[in-house]
Formats: C-alpha cells, sequence, structure tokens
C-alpha cells in the first residue's frame, strides 16, 4: 500500500489529497481506461489506483513488480492516517509539509517534511507505529541531523517503548476526534516536572516551529503520572527554573555540608580537649589511688605483725566465711587466676565496710568483698576506684552500682565488679578450694527476728516493715538469732528522747556528702 506515485504528465501525485496534489480528481486515475500513466517514486514500476472497503484511496504496484522497499514494506492504514494528520496539523501550524519526502543521496524518507515558508528550518515528522528499537530509531534521527533536517517522532500506542529515547510524543484521539498530546510534553513547577495542560497536535507543532518547546533531557525526577522519560518537550522557561532549583539545591546542599564540617570540627575539638581533660584527670586519679594502695598496703603488713593479735583473730574469723571461701576461690578459678586471702587490715575504714583480699604473694590489695556505696568517701573511695570489686550475690552488685549512681560516687572509667552466683561448682572445686561449693546466703527466716543494721561502722538496732525505710536502699542488716542477712523490708529503730522539733525535717541518715576527685 503506497499513497504517492508518479504520473507521466501530471508528475507526483498524493492519494489522500482531493486534488491529487496537481488539481485533478481521484476518477483520473481509478478505474480508467486505459489505465492512468502513474509509476512507483521508487522503483518506477507501473502502479494503479485502489480504494480499500473503508473507503481509504491508495496506489499498489502492478503485478511482476520488482524488490521495490515500498512494495517489500508497504504500510498500514492506521499508519498512513497518522502521517495525514501531521501533514494537515502541520500546514494548520503554518509550515508547508509534504508527505513520503526522500534525502538526496537516499539515505532516508521523511514520513512528513514540514518546512518553514521563509527557509528557516526544516523539520521531518515521522510517524511510528510499528516495533523499533531505540537503536535504530537513533540512528534513523541521526541520519537526518547530518542532513541538517530535525526530526520528532509520534505515535498513538499506549507505551511505546522509545518514547523519550529521542524527540518524541505520544498522541491519543479527544472527543472531537482530533489528536491530543497526553505525553512527552512536560513542565517544571516547584522542584520537579508536571504534566502540563493537554495541548492539541496543531497547538504543538505550532510551538515546536516557533521555537517555544524544545527537546530537553530532564535533571530531576518526573512526577507521577509522567514516566521517567529521558527526554520531553518543554519550554526554555521550564529550562531554567530547574537549573535555578538545581543551582539553588546545590547551594544548600554545600551550605548544609559546610554546616556538618564545622559541627564535625567543633565535636572534634570538644572531644579532643575533653580526652586530654580526662587524660590529666586520670593520671591525678592513678597517683591518687596509687598513693591509696600503697597506704592500705602499708597498713596491710602492719595488721600482720606478730604483736597485732587482734587483727589475727579477725583474719581467721573471716576465712571461715562462705562468702569469703567463695571470694578466694573465685579468684583463683581460670577467670582471675589470682591468690589471694582475707586482709588483716579488715578493720580499717578505707575499705568501705567490705572485705579486703590481698594477693597472698606479693601482699598487695586485689579485691574488696561486699564494700558498702554508702562508706565510700576519700581515701575509700579512691582505693575501690582501682580496685576489683566482688559481691556475693548478683542483687548485691546492682544495689552497690545503682546507689553510687543515685549518690554520684561512680569513678570516671566506672567500677570494675564481678558477683559469685554465676561461677560453676566445678570451678570452685579446680580451684583447690576445701571441698567447699559456694552458695547463696541464706535469708533469715526467723518467726521473730532480732534486727541490727550496719551503718557505717557501726550497729543500729531496726525491725521488720511494711515498706523499706530510708535507709534499707543503702545498708544491709542481719538477725542475730540466725546470723543470716534480712533481705525483707525494715527500718531503724530510733531511741526514745525528747520530743523532735515539728520545723525541722528528721532522717534516718545524714548524706554523705561527696568527695572524690573523679566526680
Amino acid at each position: 500500500m503506497a499513497f504517492r506515485a508518479v504520473h507521466a504528465k501530471w508528475g507526483t501525485v498524493f492519494a489522500h489529497l482531493p486534488d491529487l496534489g496537481c488539481e485533478q480528481s481521484w476518477e483520473a486515475v481509478w478505474r480508467v481506461k486505459p489505465p492512468a500513466p502513474i509509476a512507483c517514486a521508487e522503483c518506477r514500476h507501473p502502479m494503479y489506483a485502489k480504494t480499500s472497503r473503508s473507503g481509504l484511496r491508495f496506489f499498489a504496484h502492478a503485478p511482476q513488480a520488482p524488490d521495490c522497499e515500498i512494495a517489500r514494506q508497504g504500510e498500514s492504514e492506521a499508519h498512513h492516517l497518522l502521517k495525514l494528520e501531521l501533514a494537515s496539523a502541520a500546514r494548520d501550524a503554518g509550515a508547508h509539509a509534504e508527505m513520503e519526502v526522500r534525502a538526496s543521496d537516499g539515505s532516508w524518507r521523511a514520513d512528513v517534511l514540514a518546512t518553514d515558508p521563509g527557509g528557516g528550518w526544516t523539520m521531518a515528522l515521522e510517524a511510528q507505529l510499528s516495533p523499533i528499537t531505540a537503536a535504530d530509531i537513533t540512528a534513523r534521527t541521526v541520519r537526518m541531523r547530518e542532513h541538517g533536517v530535525t526530526a520528532c517522532w509520534f505515535s498513538d500506542r499506549p507505551r511505546p517503548p522509545w518514547l523519550g529515547t529521542v524527540p518524541s510524543i505520544r498522541l491519543a484521539a479527544d472527543d472531537d476526534g482530533g489528536l491530543t498530546v497526553v505525553e512527552g510534553l512536560a513542565r517544571f513547577t516547584g522542584s520537579g516536572w508536571q504534566v502540563p495542560p493537554q495541548a492539541s497536535l496543531t497547538d504543538f507543532l505550532r510551538w515546536v516551529f516557533a521555537g517555544k518547546v524544545l527537546p530537553h533531557a530532564p535533571r530531576t525526577t518526573l512526577r507521577y503520572p509522567l514516566r521517567q522519560l529521558p527526554q520531553v518537550w518543554t519550554a526554555p522557561q521550564y529550562v531554567i527554573a530547574e537549573d535555578t532549583h538545581l543551582a539553588e539545591e546545590e547551594k544548600r546542599q554545600r551550605l548544609q555540608q559546610e554546616r556538618q564540617r564545622l559541627q564535625e570540627e567543633r565535636q572534634a575539638a570538644y572531644r579532643e580537649k575533653r580526652e586530654k581533660e580526662l587524660a590529666q584527670k586520670r593520671a591525678r586519679n592513678a597517683e591518687s589511688r596509687a598513693r591509696a594502695i600503697a597506704k592500705a598496703a602499708m597498713l596491710e603488713e602492719r595488721a600482720r605483725q606478730p604483736h597485732r593479735r587482734a587483727e589475727s583473730k579477725l583474719h581467721d574469723e573471716l576465712m571461715e566465711r562462705a562468702d569469703v571461701q567463695g571470694a578466694v576461690a573465685f579468684l583463683a578459678s581460670d577467670a582471675y587466676n589470682i591468690p589471694v586471702t582475707a586482709g588483716w587490715s579488715s578493720s580499717e575504714g578505707h575499705w568501705a565496710g567490705g572485705v579486703p583480699l590481698i594477693r597472698t604473694d606479693e601482699s598487695v590489695p586485689t579485691a574488696v568483698l561486699d564494700p558498702e556505696p554508702g562508706q565510700l568517701a576519700g581515701d575509700a573511695f579512691r582505693l575501690l576506684a582501682g580496685l576489683l570489686l566482688l559481691f556475693s550475690t548478683k542483687a548485691r552488685k546492682e544495689r552497690f552500682e545503682r546507689n553510687t549512681r543515685r549518690r554520684r560516687k561512680v569513678p570516671i572509667d566506672g567500677w570494675h565488679t564481678d558477683f559469685l552466683a554465676d561461677l560453676p561448682a566445678q570451678a570452685l572445686a579446680s580451684s583447690g578450694a576445701k571441698a567447699h561449693r559456694h552458695r547463696r546466703p541464706e535469708e533469715c527466716t526467723c518467726l521473730q527476728p532480732q534486727l541490727v543494721a550496719k551503718i557505717s561502722r557501726a550497729e543500729y538496732p531496726a525491725e521488720p516493715a511494711e515498706e523499706m525505710g530510708p535507709a534499707a536502699g543503702l545498708y544491709t542488716t542481719v538477725c542475730r538469732r540466725c546470723g543470716r542477712p534480712y533481705e525483707r523490708p525494715w527500718r531503724r529503730v530510733l531511741a526514745k528522747g525528747p520530743e523532735p522539733d515539728p520545723g525541722r525535717q528528721t532522717t534516718d541518715i545524714e548524706p554523705v556528702a561527696p568527695n572524690s576527685p573523679d566526680m
């Protein structure tokens, strides 16, 4: 099916034009005898005029036609109708339009060649309905551009895969029977590309011929329902708007990066200053702790003198306690592999109410068992901050850490703590303990316990209570009847005396003010 032919006298004739393009009627070539002298514009083989069942007029090759491109490929009715629409719209837009124009060297043929009446530009309007690869359509566009002819491709198929690869537009029929641009035309608003109001094919071509729209490769996202096309048609002001938006966005990102860089520099300077201060503080604390440990070692050495009978008796009593034996075995196990014994200077106040554990080979303080948070002050704080703190139960360990945090009596690097409850029985056996198995101390179960609270190296009477008193969160109490710790709520028994002043608030214990180089 062809729509262009060459008449022997009239020249080129077009089947779609009412006057064939030469002021002649269709009846002058259709069903006439003898046949009209028309031939193919490509192979010059004779052709004759025909009409389809729908009334479409076209030219067909006579029998025994050579291997002609038109004869081989033909042209669908839909393709021809789209070419007619393109040619008609181009003329309505003010251009001169000619169909089926071939290049001088035969390298390409334009479906519709639109030219400026003033000779300023030439554009090929290509109707592409059959499948084609992006590479092929790009190569055909490049061949036309080499001859000074720009191209725009058109399709009315739902989703042509090559759309946007080259300057292109997707069309659709409107309610009036004309064609409307539905994809490939966009405008930039705010920070992205949006769908513009629909435009007719004639309006679009008028904008193209006047230079009011041009192909552009978007650098920002096309908003839904637009597809992400690599190339769209848009007005120059929208290209400028996108450039302005990208420049502002780049400036904003640079400012954000600069602010982030300055913030990181400030943070790095602060960290460096903080680390320097901490290093100086750690150095001072290391000196103070070394002095505290040296003082404790001296007192331990003094307590071991033969004439100090009281310390010797206290040491023997401590070594008979189950929790002390468990701590000795725990430190001697594979967890630490340190041989220790209970300290002879346990009565000294710098152990914060706990039991010192001394290395047997060097007589150096290594750990403290069950220290009391309420007795951490001065030398006791500095000494314990450099030692391992062992607790007979996990609950005691957590109580110590909780109360030291509340009283703000924590070293800058925290406490080094551990507890005995998780030690397996076989580890104690392998450590060399005398057939002793560490177990958690049993609690008091007496019906009428006689309680005594150990507070600041002194003992005070206490009694069971429904709720924990102020001292119960910091100190421990034991029952004199059974000698076991009392873990339930208790309170101090205040000695009877004169009536207290109503205007003065009293507490069980006077708080100990923080006094530490680590605060």
